[in-house]
């Protein structure tokens, strides 16, 4: 991913007209002297219901909520631009605030920004957890699933929740998946007159009424038969969903993904992507980083991608139902792209081609036509071809021998730049 450009010294040409408030529960009382001028010096103060309530006290100019929806919060904003504008946010602006949204719009130079402790340091402030050493989520308005890869005994995560409903909805996915033992702290309005912190097991949580503004916290703790992810790839084919034969298996499919070369923030295109592994596990490298993009033309196979994404906490990877090479079409240009089921010449040929410079693009073949295939490319392109054979010991009569899966060829090419 492209890094942001150095910042030059502020200039005339671009004056800071933007405040940017981080404010708490305790609201103006926890405010310095800087943030306090910012908010009274203000011809319009932009922010949610909660606070304009918290600042009214020093709003001198005009009061404005949040648009609905707010995705043209920042154009709201931007239409002012150049007049001394303040925008409240919760805590740490740049924290899953809104700061990271409009700065996405707005030159840094142009702003000033107040920030105040994050709903995640005043929690770690009030557990006495170490906050490097914590996971941080953000699931307000976003699916609980996402909590799922980080599941791992001894854990510490700290999750921000969508209203009074979701540390209830986040204790019985835990319970569900064999976490039902975590402990789970619920932090409530942190700083504010109304703060309460509440423990409980997941299994036995039982609040009736959660306060919307909250934080948990999870002390992962996992039974024997709980789902925990892997943090290698080849996770077992028993956790994904399948009809048999429409999976890359477990071995195969570590090395598959080993030759793919996972990097952070890159795009993924599975082409035939049966039950979805491989790019799951591709998103599974570095969440939430990583994108994916699985193409397969059965309904009922893409049903199942989807379930099985959803499961393995990784629920943005895009799913196309079509069949190669066709549904390739419009969509954006990977940095891998892998070929598990139903390779051809047009195919492995239009992904050739789509793979970025520097690319890689992997073909797994367990028929003799589609090695043929495989060899005449490796003849023309180079790259490498593997021969990947797996044997596994079963019964034979009253005794035990090993019973060999079918021989994989796999052609690994790196795009040239």
């Amino acid at each position: 991913m492209p890094l942001p450009e150095a910042i030059a010294p502020e200039t005339a040409a671009s004056p800071p007209w933007l405040s940017i408030v981080g404010i708490s529960e305790d609201g103006i009382d926890g405010l310095g002297a800087t943030a306090r001028g910012l908010i009274a010096a203000a011809e319009i103060v932009f922010g949610g219901r909660r606070h304009l309530a918290l600042a009214a006290p020093l709003i001198r100019g005009a009061a404005r909520r949040w648009p609905s929806p707010f995705d043209g919060a920042a154009d709201e904003v931007l239409r002012h631009r150049g007049r001394p504008i303040c925008v409240l946010a919760s805590g740490d602006p740049f924290h899953y605030g809104v700061g990271a949204v409009l700065a996405r719009r707005i030159d840094a130079r142009e702003m000033r920004v107040v920030p105040a402790p994050s709903a995640f340091s005043l929690a770690v402030a009030r557990l006495g957890w170490s906050l490097p050493d914590t996971i941080l989520l953000s699931l307000h308005g976003r699916t609980l699933d996402l909590v799922r890869p980080h599941l791992q005994p001894g854990a510490r995560i700290l999750a921000l929740t969508s209203g009074g409903e979701g540390p209830a909805d986040l204790a019985r996915l835990l319970t569900q998946s064999g976490f039902g033992r975590s402990r789970l702290i619920v932090l409530e309005a942190l700083s504010g007159p109304s703060e309460r912190i509440r423990s409980t097991r997941a299994a036995e949580f039982a609040y009736g009424t959660v306060d919307a503004l909250n934080t948990v916290a999870i002390e992962v703790a996992a039974a024997p038969d709980a789902c925990i992810l892997a943090r290698s790839p080849g996770l077992p084919d028993n956790l994904f969903e399948h009809d048999g034969g429409q999976i890359t298996k477990r071995e195969v499919r570590a090395v598959t993904l080993s030759s793919l070369s996972p990097r952070r923030g890159e795009l993924l295109w599975d082409i035939g992507a049966g039950s979805g592994s491989v790019g799951i596990e591709w998103m599974l490298a570095a969440p939430p980083f990583m994108r994916a993009v699985a193409i397969e033309k059965r309904a009922d196979r893409a049903a199942r991608i989807r379930r099985n994404a959803a499961a393995f906490g990784v629920p943005g990877l895009e799913v196309v139902e079509g069949a190669a090479p066709a549904a390739l079409a419009g969509l954006a240009a990977p940095d891998a792209i892998f070929i598990g089921g139903g390779a051809s010449a047009s195919v492995i040929d239009t992904a050739a081609a789509a793979v970025r410079a520097g690319g890689r693009l992997v073909v797994n073949a367990v028929t003799l036509e589609t090695e043929a295939l495989l060899i005449a490319r490796h003849a023309a392109l180079g790259g490498e071809l593997i021969r990947i054979a797996i044997a596994r010991a079963g019964a034979v009569g009253e005794k035990s021998g090993w019973r060999a899966a079918m021989p994989v060829t796999q052609w690994v090419w790196t795009k040239k730049p």
